[in-house]
């Protein structure tokens, strides 16, 4: 048998060779490196989306302008952003010098009137004398030629009263339909001319998202369909397909899907760059928290609970991702619906990784 000094001498060589710290280390092995929750995939039913980017644009913009050229304009009653009505007064032009023709030719009409009478009444006398046999022939037809000369002559002086109260008519500039002003070119003093924008109106106050979308996905966009657009400020507006354009732009290869915009939608303006998804259906989802889903070298990971205790090890495991819907995210492939994930902190563990699960707090 060994004596006490040679046990003694025996665990301190024992000890030189390393063999001494053995069960420390198998203690610092089961050490937890993450205390975690653990979740399980969902089925949900979400719906299937295609993602565009368009602009707002007008649904229809009605360019006003003055149809009397070389006026004065007196009075401008609309601005930008105003809501009118159809047959509104937006501007109105000097109309002294219209109206002074408009008068004379009633003044004319009236005079025309008067010779047209008198000659007709001329030739009814002349058909009832040439009957008794006082005129001839030949004086009756100068009668009758008189009255259809003077009938002809008041047909082209109320013609040109009429034309006289159109003009007059045309120095009040009107909205031609119910809508929103967008721009204002008119000004107190400023003469009119041919052809020259005074006032631009977007008919109806309707907008609409112009969205591209690729020409290979232009067939499952139907009109009737739904889309949800974001704008620049983050508001969600809801839309429905109008129409979608026969053709591809031959450069981008993309179509256009215009999609129409409520009225009552004061998040997006014309002229608007906006994002946007439209709604193909809906399609099962097997989902996962985002917070659950790693990326690391560009490729996305969870990491799977081996063990049903509160001393468990994970597992990498690299899967592919789908549609995302809040702080959900779809699993397409890569994960068992019945497996267990670590919920947070997966950024923090390595493959293999010994955890301690807790129960999820209760919100």
């Amino acid at each position: 048998m060994l004596k006490p000094a040679a046990h003694l001498l025996l665990a301190l060589a024992l000890a030189a060779c390393g063999e001494a710290p053995a069960p420390k280390a198998a203690a610092l092995a089961g050490k937890p490196a993450l205390t975690v929750t653990a979740v399980a995939p969902q089925n949900e039913d979400w719906p299937r989306t295609l993602a565009a980017n368009g602009n707002i644009v007008a649904w229809q913009e009605a360019v006003i302008g003055a149809e009397i050229a070389n006026y004065r304009i007196t009075a401008v009653e609309a601005d930008v952003g105003d809501i009118v009505k159809k047959g509104q007064v937006l501007a109105r032009i000097a109309d002294d010098t219209v109206a002074s023709e408009a008068a004379e030719a009633r003044a004319a009409v009236a005079e025309l009137a008067a010779s047209a009478s008198e000659a007709s009444a001329n030739a009814v006398r002349a058909r009832e004398l040439r009957e008794k046999g006082f005129y001839s022939a030949q004086l009756q037809t100068q009668y009758q030629t008189a009255e259809h000369t003077a009938g002809s002559r008041l047909a082209a002086a109320r013609a040109r009263q009429q034309a006289a109260e159109l003009k007059l008519g045309k120095t009040r500039v009107l909205a031609p339909d119910d809508g929103v002003i967008s721009a204002r070119g008119a000004t107190v003093g400023s003469l009119t001319e041919a052809g020259e924008e005074l006032f631009r109106l977007i008919r109806g106050g309707r907008l609409e998202w112009r969205a591209e979308v690729p020409a290979a996905d232009l067939a499952r966009v139907a009109p009737g369909g739904a889309a949800t657009l974001t704008g620049p400020d983050g508001a969600v507006v809801r839309g429905t397909v109008r129409l979608v354009a026969p053709s591809v732009d031959p450069q981008t290869r993309n179509g256009l899907v215009f999609v129409d915009i409520p009225a009552s939608a004061a998040a997006v303006r014309a002229g608007m760059f906006a994002r946007g998804e439209f709604e193909l259906g809906r399609a099962p989802a097997l989902t996962l928290p985002q917070s659950a889903v790693v990326l690391r070298d560009g490729f996305a990971y969870v990491f799977r609970l081996e063990g049903d205790g509160e001393q468990a090890r994970v597992a990498q495991a690299k899967v592919a991702t789908g549609r995302r819907l809040g702080e959900r995210i779809e699993i397409v492939s890569g994960l068992d619906p019945q497996a267990r994930v670590v919920a947070t902190g997966g950024g923090f563990l390595a493959d293999g990784d010994p955890v301690r699960v807790v129960a999820a707090a209760a919100k």
